[in-house]
């Protein structure tokens, strides 16, 4: 996918997300996620912090790939179930969002959400074509693949998010294209698929990443349109 693309994702689906949070009473900041243990408030924190996160790895030097580009790491091969899903990875994932929240305020969190999304996509607007970067996980990875993993970040927990305040998913359209790409091989096989299952969007993306369950008739047409079985926290 473009890199035009995938920023348009990113910027829709944070712009989305903020204007959604910016409606909610104070008292739905409390409520319960999808995501236990976090409540909406602390979910809220680690999609700041997950949106953010390019800024501090592009202030860094650039990372080295091997002749050809081998040893970089794509948007699929990030979510790989290794150490980065392991029970102290997730304990310090569960940690930090915690203390994000912890005396914040609903008016602090949308105001960091917004310094962190817009930061993110300023920086990675003006980095150069085929800029790598170096994630905390030790991949190496071109700065647009990186930028596919942080719309995905968005359009999933955007899911949970709505769920915790008891609305409709708002989802976009331009998230929801770089999702699909990520976890079925072709838009036209997805369209096809969304048809016969009477899905729209946001339900793909739901039954596709475990926010939904399938049932079996559903979970056989998923596999037969070749899923990827992401390894999500």
């Amino acid at each position: 996918m473009a890199a035009d693309a995938v920023l348009d994702g990113f910027a829709a689906e944070a712009r989305s997300l903020a204007a959604a949070m910016a409606a909610e009473p104070a008292a739905a900041f409390g409520a319960p996620s999808p995501c236990p243990p976090w409540t909406v408030s602390e979910l809220f924190a680690h999609v700041a912090n997950a949106a953010g996160r390019v800024c501090g790895m592009l202030a860094g030097p650039e990372p080295e790939a091997g002749p050809g580009g081998q040893g970089l790491v794509s948007a699929v091969g990030y979510y790989r179930a290794d150490r980065r899903f392991s029970a102290a990875t997730n304990a310090d994932r569960i940690a930090t969002a915690q203390r994000g929240a912890a005396g914040s305020g609903p008016a602090d969190l949308r105001a960091e959400f917004d310094r962190a999304w817009r930061s993110a996509l300023a920086d990675a607007a003006a980095a150069p074509p085929g800029r790598r970067v170096l994630t905390r996980h030790g991949d190496v990875m071109l700065l647009t693949e990186f930028m596919r993993t942080r719309v995905l970040e968005l359009a999933v927990h955007g899911l949970d998010l709505a769920a915790g305040v008891g609305r409709d998913p708002w989802l976009t359209d331009p998230a929801a294209a770089v999702v699909v790409e990520l976890v079925l091989p072709g838009e036209d096989g997805a369209a096809g698929l969304r048809q016969r299952l009477g899905w729209d969007r946001a339900g793909l993306v739901a039954k596709a990443t475990g926010r939904s369950p399938l049932t079996p008739a559903e979970r056989q047409a998923m596999q037969d349109a070749g899923l990827r079985r992401l390894a999500l926290g």
